[in-house]
Order: structure tokens, then sequence, then C-alpha cells
């Protein structure tokens, strides 16, 4: 009977939650809808099982105004939308960029402080350095019931890592995640990993199986960049590393379009 009960309570929940996903279509709007319906169904689907975790449901529910609001007034749809993470090192800014899935461009909708940041400025290069990763990445896994609330993990060591670095431990669970403890991941506390997690499952439910998560060590904009050139002017190899990702950076701020990212053989982002 308990379950039974709690099965009814995850289906209601999320009826009530595709109004935010866009999983929903009235009666009606099934009657009149011309073409085939694009919708995703409860039956299955990657919110719903989501919303089997208490944690996800409680997201929904405290934060499903919030999420409306942010994509309403840049004309997104939450049916829809599509997403991009795109975060700061040096400054501990982690910021949410969104898009219709129809569309190309992409807009910034918010930015969260990272509560804590853990390391130092440049790339993760093996276990236990304490850093938090520098490049091009994807949302891997979605964990409604880790240690540190919720978390997304990012696909690290990606294929650049692995070439770039000598040791036999990269390390690896790198996560954007809930409370503001960490080391070598995204803390952006329980509250805003709530608003987070929501995006990236809309995004997900939405058909979005490879959400980019692009992590630089700072705003690489020209004066930033003759800035830390300095900075580290006797760190060669680690200046030819970010100028490998001022390439992405600058093709991103110039375009606002998804990077289609390609790693060659000396592990050098190359960007088409």
């Amino acid at each position: 009977m308990k379950k039974i009960i709690a099965t009814l309570l995850i289906i209601l929940l999320a009826g009530f939650v595709g109004f935010i996903c866009g999983d929903f279509l009235g009666k009606r709007q099934k009657q009149e809808a011309t073409a085939p319906n694009q919708d995703f169904t409860f039956s299955g689907n990657f919110l719903n099982r989501q919303l089997a975790y208490k944690r996800v449901q409680d997201a929904f529910r405290n934060k499903k105004n919030i999420i409306l609001q942010d994509l309403n007034s840049f004309n997104i749809k939450p049916s829809v939308v599509n997403i991009i993470i795109v975060a700061y090192k040096s400054e501990n800014i982690l910021e949410i960029h969104a898009k219709n899935k129809q569309d190309s461009i992409y807009q910034k909708i918010i930015s969260y402080p990272v509560c804590s940041p853990s390391g130092e400025l440049g790339p993760k290069r093996q276990s236990g350095d304490n850093q938090v990763p520098e490049g091009f990445y994807y949302i891997d896994r979605f964990n409604p019931k880790s240690r540190f609330f919720l978390s997304l993990g990012i696909d690290y060591p990606n294929n650049s890592d692995k070439i770039k670095s000598e040791a036999q431990d990269l390390g690896g669970d790198i996560f954007i995640h809930g409370s503001c403890k960490t080391i070598g991941c995204l803390p952006m506390t329980d509250d805003k990993i709530k608003e987070i997690y929501i995006y990236a499952i809309c995004a997900r439910n939405n058909g979005q199986t490879k959400i980019p998560v692009y992590i630089f060590p700072f705003r690489m904009n020209n004066s930033n960049w003759e800035h830390y050139k300095i900075k580290y002017i006797d760190n060669k190899e680690l200046i030819k590393f970010w100028g490998n990702l001022k390439i992405g950076y600058t093709k991103f701020e110039k375009n606002k379009r998804e990077l289609r990212v390609t790693i060659d053989k000396n592990g050098e982002y190359k960007f088409q």
C-alpha cells in the first residue's frame, strides 16, 4: 500500500512539474494539435525517474516559480530549453546560458557564486591535487542522492586531460554540487544547486543528452589575458594551455553558440 501511495504521489507531482519542463499537454491541447506530439511522455522518461527522489521533488516545489520567471524573461520555453554551464575560477562564478531547442543563440540567464574555491588557477592533472579542472566538458551524471545534496557529474578526465597528464592516476568524480565544502569540485550550496539541477533536468529531459560545461581560469577577455600572461610569465606550459582555452572562450563570447569541440593527438582543443 505504501508503494502504491508513493507511486501515485510521484505521478501527481510529475504532472505538476510537467508544466515546467514541458512534458504535459492537457486534453484540449492534444485535441487541437495539428502536428505529432514532440513532447516527452511520463512513462519511463528521465524526468519521471528523477522525481522518484524526494530531494528532486522538493527542488521543484521550492524553485519552480524562480525557474519559470527566469526563462520567461528571456522568452525561453521550459518545454524546449537547452543549456550550457560556464564557470570562471578566479571570479568564483557559475553561469547558466540557455536557449530554445530550435534556436542557435544562447543567452545568459543567471549567474551563481561558487560557495568555496578549491586549488589554484591551472588545470587538474592528477588525483589529490585539489584542482578544479579547466577545459571543455559535459555533464555525464545526475546524482539525486549525493552526499552533497544534489550533484551533476563532469566527464573529467576528458581526452585532452589524459593526453596532457603524465600521472598514472588523474583522479575523477568532479561535480557541481550542493554544500559549501569541496575538494576539486564546484560547490553551489544546497539552495542554489536546486535551481541548477532543475535547469539540467529539464534540458536533459528535452533531449539534450550532452550538456556542455565550459570551465575557464578567468574571463579571458584581452585585458585579463594580458594581466595573467604577465603574472604567469615563467610558466610557459600554462600560458600555452590557456591560449588554447582562449580560442574557445573568444568564439563562444562572439557567437553565443555551442562550441563544436574536438581534441587532437597532442591534447589540444580544436573548434570548428
